[in-house]
């Protein structure tokens, strides 16, 4: 009876998150896939460069479809195809990217600006970047932008599979056949692009770090919680940890910090205890209480 009421409250949470600032988040979802058409008209339609996806495959099929309607069949694809294996509800958060995206690059086909064909590296740069920025926007909504990235979506959540892999495999194929068309210099600047979106897409999504997150075991532990209390008046939190090997209990100090302390808390730490164990990750938002002089949430001791 425990669990069904647990699984109900999770549902409406899940329901909650769904609806939450929905006509905000849609309209970015617009302006993004609206941006991510006309970048991909001007910077790469006009110049035969290759990308993932389903516009990867409408640039390949131009010559005998526009990319408009090629991305178009593929989106309705997408729609029929996560109807029978995810059903109706996991539609309705695709259909209206897959509606808007066709829409958009069959508004902004004939849109042309003078782009420097004797410099592809550098097309391919700019161009990869702003569709990585639209991506990202994208993301952030949580919605579905459609095309061949709901197929993805519903094959890896219908299968358990990784998506990551999935897109990879695609992406090869589409690549691959990109490059037997146009040549295989394509094949190069395409990973260049491929490489660039993903990145780009990933600060847009969790941001740039600005701050770090040290995980330090150390025989030192009074010394270095003092040193980072009192004189860079920071937060601290000591976890509880044994080793794996030797099954020892240990504690383990976690603390965030500036990027810019990074230098003053890592040799701080060193010049402690230079067998100090340190794991050092980016964080790129953090949440809770201040954390100048008080204790940051976790598990105290």
């Amino acid at each position: 009876m425990l669990n069904l009421k647990r699984k109900i409250e999770n549902r409406n949470i899940l329901k909650n998150i769904e609806n939450k600032d929905l006509l905000k988040r849609y309209l970015i979802l617009t302006f993004s896939l609206f941006l991510y058409s006309l970048v991909y008209n001007v910077f790469f339609v006009q110049t035969d460069l290759i990308m993932g996806g389903s516009g990867g495959i409408a640039i390949i099929l131009k010559d005998y479809l526009s990319p408009s309607t090629t991305i178009f069949i593929i989106s309705i694809i997408a729609v029929i195809f996560t109807y029978f294996l995810l059903g109706k509800r996991a539609v309705i958060n695709s259909i209206v990217g897959s509606l808007l995206f066709p829409l958009f690059v069959s508004l902004t086909e004939n849109i042309t600006f003078s782009i420097p064909k004797d410099d592809m590296m550098l097309v391919s740069i700019c161009g990869a970047t702003l569709i990585g920025i639209a991506n990202g926007l994208s993301s952030k909504t949580g919605l579905s932008s459609g095309g061949l990235d709901t197929i993805v979506k519903t094959i890896a959540k219908k299968y358990q599979k990784s998506e990551g892999i999935i897109f990879l495999v695609i992406n090869t194929i589409i690549v691959i056949t990109g490059g037997y068309k146009f040549g295989w210099r394509i094949v190069l600047y395409a990973l260049v692009i491929i490489y660039i979106i993903s990145l780009v897409t990933d600060k847009v999504l969790l941001g740039i770090s600005m701050n770090k997150t040290f995980f330090i075991v150390t025989s030192e532990i009074d010394s270095v919680k003092e040193y980072i209390l009192n004189n860079l008046s920071r937060g601290v939190t000591i976890l509880d940890a044994h080793g794996g090997f030797s099954q020892k209990k240990k504690k383990v100090i976690m603390v965030v910090i500036p990027t810019s302390e990074y230098f003053k808390v890592k040799e701080g730490i060193l010049s402690i205890d230079s067998d100090a164990f340190i794991t050092i990750t980016d964080s790129y938002q953090v949440f809770g209480q201040d954390s100048h002089r008080n204790e940051q949430k976790g598990s105290d001791n």
